[in-house]
């Protein structure tokens, strides 16, 4: 359940389920996982979770937040596009970035 607190610069919304989106148009071609938990496989914030291969470039998938990586929604190879979600997250709050 996410919150919404009255906060002097607007609502400080904190959702606890985050999307990490494609940056470019690609093919999607995840890295695999560093760091393992019993709960699953920790993403830290500014974490490089894969890449998007374009014509002539590669683009880093980053993660603007610290969460546990609840799946991949993309496929290895698969085909996207600017904005497509590529991961779900489950944000750990308060952790402080690595």
């Amino acid at each position: 359940m996410s919150a919404v607190m009255a906060s002097p610069h607007g609502d400080d919304v904190r959702l606890a389920e985050r999307l990490v989106v494609a940056p470019v148009a690609g093919v999607f071609r995840p890295h695999p996982p560093h760091t393992y938990t019993s709960e699953g496989e920790i993403l830290l914030e500014g974490e490089v979770l894969g890449v998007v291969e374009g014509p002539g470039s590669t683009v880093d998938v980053v993660s603007f937040c610290t969460g546990f990586l609840m799946e991949l929604l993309a496929e290895d190879g698969e085909r996207v596009r600017p904005g497509q979600p590529l991961a779900w997250l489950h944000v750990i709050h308060g952790m402080p970035p690595q």
